[in-house]
């Protein structure tokens, strides 16, 4: 039977009962190797940061993860649980690799490990360079001392580096007069976003603390956390509640009354607060960027941050000079520095859930307006997305790979849409419709799942599209 594991979007993920083992063992040992080869090591004292999130078999398999560090002749420095994004931050501080247990956003059934160099997350010939080592290696057994070895604390505390770039640049009392929601459930981050905003001047109000792991997609979110919002929306007077996924490389922001803003949204509300002059984005996110003509340049990519930061290097190279990269999860990476009022915001090229948070909540300031008509204001198409989970990766390709190859199979698949107007074949299939309405199909990069995005006029629409598409996936790919 194949492997779950896999490297999709952003790292390497699959089923607990894979990874916590001899596999999260290999891995690192090939990550130490790739590390080793390039010198990467040698510069930073052969320290490498090991973090983790919330899940219950987070801790063992960062056990493991030290433990294959040290085989290599590495040192591991144990971060503890925290934010993959104050992690990166810390790593490139520093000059320190650094390796990230987390699922993100997934079921708790699974999890993963994000690699880092120095100099940030790495990009997919690295990632073919650990599977190689890998491959080669065949590692069968670990060692007799793996559950033994104790690694390094951490010199300096990350998480008070990470809370304190944010708190530098906004100014202790930025977000005075705001009443927020943090829907806390089992992010990483949910003390520290609390802890942020109240220095920012926020008045907080903490909600749905969960004692087991909850699986938030900020991409497709479960019914009930949507209700859970509207509820507690009703009860009090909130501008705003936030969250983030698992290990807070992705924000989730709703209005005063409990709906939530799509991620790219949310990245287009941070991007222009900053002022950027370039944005980097996914096929995924919204069409209307370009319409909008908010930003000068909008560069698009595949899914997965890798991709983003190629883009983002793209634009620099192109001149750009505020760089700001998202993708429609809402996740925000800088590939510039950003300077206001004599205060930096240096670049982090790793996706990161904080700062749209505090940019979304300094707007409704700034503005003098709520949430929901900033929003408004960005004329985004009403978009909906979902997934169908359990489907094998190999179905999932054949459907799209059709409808891409089959002239007759896809005008009458998009026969309600009044047909076919043109495809983008970026990343899944992205078809436009002849009434201007867009279907996407895209299958996961990192677990058994399709992905269905849609655009239409009006949200009810949207959501009609959106179930519509689901079925007609669910009819071809069992």
């Amino acid at each position: 039977m194949a492997s779950s594991l896999k490297f999709g979007t952003s790292g390497l993920r699959g089923l607990v009962t894979e990874l916590n083992g001899v596999p999260a063992f290999a891995y690192t040992r090939a990550f130490a190797e790739l590390l080793k080869e390039d010198g990467s090591a040698a510069t930073s004292q052969r320290k490498v940061l090991v973090g983790r999130d919330l899940r219950a078999s987070s801790p063992s398999i960062a056990q493991l993860c030290c433990a294959a560090l040290q085989d290599a002749g590495l040192v591991a420095v144990d971060c503890g649980a925290l934010p993959t994004p104050a992690l990166a931050y810390h790593g490139k501080r520093f000059g320190l690799p650094a390796i990230m247990v987390t699922g993100s956003h997934i079921p708790e059934d699974r999890n993963g490990l994000k690699f880092y160099r120095a100099q940030g997350e790495i990009d997919k010939q690295d990632e073919a360079r650990i599977l190689a080592w890998h491959s080669k290696q065949r590692i069968l057994h670990l060692p007799d001392n793996a559950w033994k070895i104790r690694a390094e604390a951490a010199d300096t505390d990350p998480v008070a580096a990470y809370k304190a770039r944010y708190l530098d640049y906004f100014g202790v009392g930025a977000l005075s007069g705001l009443t927020v929601g943090v829907y806390q459930h089992s992010s990483v981050a949910r003390d520290i976003i609390v802890e942020v905003l109240e220095v920012l001047g926020a008045r907080v109000v903490p909600l749905g603390r969960a004692t087991q792991f909850i699986p938030v997609d900020t991409e497709a979110l479960r019914d009930e956390d949507e209700v859970l919002a509207r509820q507690w929306a009703n009860k009090q007077t909130l501008d705003a509640i936030v969250s983030t996924d698992g290990d807070a490389d992705r924000p989730l922001v709703s209005d005063a009354g409990g709906a939530f803003l799509r991620g790219d949204l949310v990245g287009a509300i941070t991007a222009k607060s900053l002022g950027a002059d370039a944005v980097v984005t996914p096929v995924t996110s919204n069409s209307a960027l370009e319409s909008a003509g908010a930003f000068r340049t909008v560069i698009r990519t595949r899914v997965g941050s890798p991709y983003v930061i190629e883009g983002m290097k793209e634009a620099a190279q192109s001149g750009a000079q505020a760089i700001v990269g998202f993708e429609a999860n809402g996740g925000v990476l800088l590939g510039s520095e950003f300077v206001r009022a004599g205060r930096t915001l240096t670049a982090l090229p790793t996706r990161d859930a904080m700062l749209p948070l505090l940019c979304a909540l300094e707007v409704i300031i700034t503005q003098g307006k709520p949430l929901a008509a900033i929003a408004q204001a960005f004329s985004f198409k009403a978009a909906a997305s979902n997934r169908l989970e359990r489907i094998a990766s190999d179905k999932s390709a054949a459907f799209v790979s059709r409808l891409q190859h089959d002239d007759a199979f896809l005008s009458d698949l998009m026969a309600p849409l009044g047909g076919a107007d043109r495809i983008n074949t970026r990343d899944g299939l992205r078809i436009t419709g002849r009434n201007g309405e867009v279907v996407h199909f895209r299958p996961s990069g990192n677990a058994p799942e399709l992905r269905v995005y849609v655009e239409a006029m009006t949200p009810a629409r949207a959501e009609s599209l959106l179930n519509w598409g689901l079925a007609e996936a669910k009819r071809w790919v069992g």
